[in-house]
């Protein structure tokens, strides 16, 4: 079974927690990126990342001074963001932090896809990016189904925790002999599930966690969650949809 989530926007250095074990799987392509928006003037690349002056500035700067093979830190460390801060990985247990290099994999922009201690630097590239590459006219021709042959190359049972604009370039090309299941958070509302952006990601973290801290080997296992008060519905819930639904405080 394998765990695929999105990355953060925000990102930062830290390699002392534990340590960054190898390289990305497509390095050779983040190079090609990377000198891709090198080319970039500022004002392209502030339209590219669709940002204010004060992030333009650092990330264009970062991308002129980027080096690959320094300053490495852990993928699972390197990005912020709610979704990471409920993951909580830099408390995990040795047997958590072993289940994550196995099961958990970071959809990126830029580095393709990423196993939770590969080695990558700060940078800001979102994947629905419109960066045309060489003869690709975006991030998801550029990788093309290259991501999904990787996540599926011995396992077909996937566990969705991202975002649509990240799972868009798995979902697109999986096939009759995979398992793809959506992890939803929402609440009840008139009897439609509402999803809220914030909420969703704090419990795609904590699903995370309660994953690793459990060792759950089947998607099954991940209807015992009921973390911050949500619990799974089977009445809204199919074979690749599994929904949670928030109790609501009294």
């Amino acid at each position: 079974m394998k765990i695929i989530i999105s990355p953060a926007k925000k990102m930062n250095t830290d390699s002392d927690t534990y340590a960054a074990a190898g390289m990305p799987e497509f390095i050779e392509d983040t190079k090609i990126l990377m000198n891709r928006i090198r080319s970039l003037s500022y004002q392209e690349a502030k339209a590219l990342w669709k940002c204010n002056d004060t992030i333009a500035r650092q990330n264009y700067q970062r991308f002129q001074d980027m080096d690959l093979e320094r300053a490495l830190t852990p993928a699972v460390l390197a990005y912020e963001g709610l979704q990471y801060q409920h993951m909580a990985p830099n408390v995990f247990t040795d047997d958590a932090l072993s289940y994550i290099g196995e099961h958990l994999r970071i959809l990126s922009g830029f580095y393709g896809i990423l196993a939770p201690f590969d080695k990558v630097v700060p940078y800001r590239l979102e994947m629905q990016a419109r960066l045309s590459v060489g003869q690709s006219r975006d991030l998801y021709d550029f990788w093309g189904d290259r991501l999904y042959k990787s996540l599926t190359s011995k396992d077909h049972v996937i566990v969705n925790l991202a975002s649509e604009e990240y799972s868009r370039c798995i979902a697109g090309h999986i096939t009759p002999r995979d398992r793809f299941i959506t992890a939803v958070f929402g609440e009840l509302v008139d009897g439609t599930i509402k999803q809220k952006g914030t909420l969703a990601k704090m419990a795609r973290g904590e699903m995370v966690r309660f994953l690793a801290e459990k060792r759950i080997e089947a998607p099954e296992g991940i209807r015992e969650f009921h973390e911050l008060d949500f619990f799974y519905s089977e009445e809204h819930s199919c074979k690749d949809s599994y929904v949670f639904i928030r109790k609501k405080s009294k």
